[in-house]
């Protein structure tokens, strides 16, 4: 729904993956609506409508002249006018004029959709700059690969798991040395691109051709999307431009589903890399937040004639690969599929967990999904010792619908996935282990790099959470100093086993599944049935594919420290044991209303729980208040 404001017209958010199941009207991803004052200056690419409008105000925000309020300095208001110390410097791919980097006019259609799929007839014209943002203009600069020896060392010796966090600008250079940008993924360094392949959400095709080297930017490069309608056609438009770019739109056949994964296929002339992430193809999401990235070993080609199983890991990931793709039922994808088979994955030391849209019966319903998940740790885990007092952790920047009870869904068949141990037949009272859920608070997002902004990562409908108030007892704040982004805001969504004490886990997750039974699934049918409604993709680490016998990894204590802990540490991004909020703690919970223009105003006295009420009443007559902006968040309070 849209209300009108002096500020032009607002609408209500949906979440990056849809938040409420059961809502009359699917989430919108179409572009911000035009006020009546004009067009928005929001972003050109579709998206959902959290992150254009917050993407909006950052771009273009309302002054704040009240006096009367702290003057305080916010992080996201501190801007180092220079580089020292922040570990970035010129990308001799961003060298050359912006001339240069403008497509030429195509010879031929310039966009190739599957053959399956109905093309309406698109808009023709070509990108130009002032469809950018303004806060994309001038391009920002990061230290690639190519210049830098210890992101090459790092990816061939320092990090046998081949987990990596984005690069963060605003923070200490010390915190990004280990660290990966978009543009070192698609170094030279790493291989001599033959072509692509970019699976995602939300995407910005004019930024994402930026990211490639100059030298591979008209190379074969093929995205999969789940737009429709609107979004679909500002899609094609913006592809439109490149001759080299394909669009292959996934199939979503269940409401409310979405294409929520996250993954690069690269093809070298060298061989093959996979790279599964969390990151939206858009400059927002490689900028100032918390990300986590897996990035494959170097795969070579098999010998001319390798049939069968060559090339396959202990992890099946070979082959569970070749079927996540294939069951998007697209021609183009079956291509890259014979590209995977032609390669050897052998050295591939995780495991592969995907969700896919469906209604899975049989041994089908262990394929995807929370399901697969409690498969693998029932085959290749084993029973630890008092493990019923190890607890559970779930990080995510989304929240769906899970019924009016922790019974309904948590605390049944999640948890129960999610607390499998070997094959053991001990039944544990699963109301006994802990369950841990990271979410950033109000604070976390005021004090962030992005200030209030960075809040349209996080979004939760006031629909969705005055139906599930429980479920605020289980949140714990977000904190990182031990990878130098507390001030980050985590779009990364990991999920684990760590020991009582936090010094150990017994497995970890790195993915695009938010928390969400659209994401993970739900059993349907007395427990025989389990329907997904979405995309996902993600990678386990379990210590026994990493030749430990322990059961268990050891918790890194930093980082990005040195070689003084054993390199089989595993480096959790975030800090551990996580602190739950207190009684006066305020999650960014809501995604549907006015926030203050200045941070200052979430400080003191702020009465946010009177702030939540009066907009469940009235939304527009809040933000129509002075200095009151129309944004998408609001907060809920729970008084111990």
């Amino acid at each position: 729904m849209s209300q009108e404001s002096e500020h032009g017209r607002w609408t209500i958010s949906s979440s990056d993956e849809s938040t409420e199941e059961n809502d009359a009207e699917k989430p919108s991803t179409s572009s911000l609506s035009h006020s009546g004052h004009g067009k928005t200056s929001g972003s050109q690419y579709p998206c959902s409508e959290a992150r254009k409008v917050g993407h909006k105000r950052k771009a273009s925000p309302v002054q704040f002249n009240d006096k009367s309020f702290s003057t305080e300095i916010s992080p996201a208001k501190i801007q180092r006018t220079s580089q020292e110390g922040l570990g970035w410097c010129l990308s001799s791919s961003d060298e050359e004029p912006e001339s240069e980097s403008q497509p030429k006019h195509a010879q031929k259609e310039a966009v190739k959709e599957e053959k399956y799929s109905e093309l309406n007839k698109q808009p023709s014209h070509r990108c130009e700059d002032n469809e950018l943002p303004v806060s994309q203009k001038p391009e920002k600069h990061y230290k690639v690969a190519s210049e830098g020896q210890d992101t090459w060392d790092l990816l061939n010796g320092g990090n046998p798991f081949r987990f990596f966090v984005t690069k963060v600008k605003g923070i200490k250079s010390k915190y990004n040395s280990g660290a990966l940008h978009i543009k070192d993924i698609l170094s030279p360094l790493f291989g001599t691109l033959i072509s692509s392949a970019q699976f995602n959400y939300c995407i910005d095709v004019k930024w994402l051709i930026r990211q490639y080297p100059q030298e591979f930017r008209k190379k074969p490069l093929l995205i999969v999307h789940g737009e429709k309608r609107e979004s679909k056609a500002e899609l094609h438009a913006q592809a439109h431009a490149y001759e080299n770019v394909r669009l292959c739109q996934a199939k979503l056949d269940i409401a409310f589903g979405t294409h929520h994964t996250k993954m690069m296929l690269l093809l070298y002339e060298e061989g093959l890399r996979v790279v599964i992430h969390t990151s939206n193809l858009i400059d927002a999401d490689w900028d100032q937040k918390t990300q986590g990235i897996w990035l494959s070993p170097l795969y070579p080609r098999l010998p001319h004639g390798t049939t069968g199983s060559a090339g396959e890991s202990v992890t099946n990931f070979k082959s569970d690969l070749i079927h996540y793709l294939m069951a998007y039922n697209s021609p183009t994808l079956k291509e890259w599929a014979d590209i995977i088979q032609e390669h050897d994955l052998s050295e591939t030391r995780v495991y592969l967990i995907g969700s896919t849209p469906g209604r899975y019966q049989g041994n089908q319903k262990e394929k995807w999904g929370h399901l697969r998940l409690r498969k693998l740790l029932k085959e290749y885990t084993s029973p630890i010792p008092t493990q019923e007092s190890w607890p559970v952790i779930g990080q995510f920047s989304s929240i769906g619908s899970m019924g009016p009870d922790q019974s309904k869904w948590l605390c049944s068949q999640f948890q129960e996935s999610l607390v499998t141990l070997g094959s053991s037949v001990k039944t544990l009272a699963k109301s006994d282990i802990p369950i841990h859920l990271i979410y950033p608070t109000v604070d976390n997002v005021r004090q962030s790099l992005e200030g209030y902004p960075a809040g349209g990562s996080l979004p939760y409908s006031i629909q969705t959470a005055q139906k599930q108030l429980w479920l605020h007892s289980y949140f714990h704040k977000w904190s990182a100093e031990t990878s130098g982004r507390s001030h980050a805001m985590p779009h990364i969504k990991t999920y684990m086993r760590p020991s009582p004490d936090f010094q150990k886990i017994a497995w970890f997750l790195v993915t695009s599944a938010n928390l969400s039974k659209a994401a993970w699934g739900a059993l349907e049918k007395n427990g025989t049935q389990l329907m997904i409604r979405s995309y996902e993709l993600g990678v386990l680490f379990l210590p026994s594919a990493f030749g430990l016998d322990t059961g268990y990894f050891h918790v890194k204590k930093k980082m990005f420290s040195g070689s003084n802990e054993p390199v089989t540490s595993f480096p959790v991004p975030y800090d551990l044991p996580p602190e739950q909020y207190g009684s006066k703690a305020i999650s960014v919970l809501l995604l549907d209303v006015c926030i203050p223009q200045d941070p200052a105003l979430g400080e003191g006295e702020t009465d946010w729980e009177s702030i939540l009420y009066k907009t469940s009443s009235t939304s527009a007559g809040i933000c129509q208040q002075q200095n009151f902006v129309p944004y998408l968040f609001t907060y809920l309070a729970r008084k111990g």
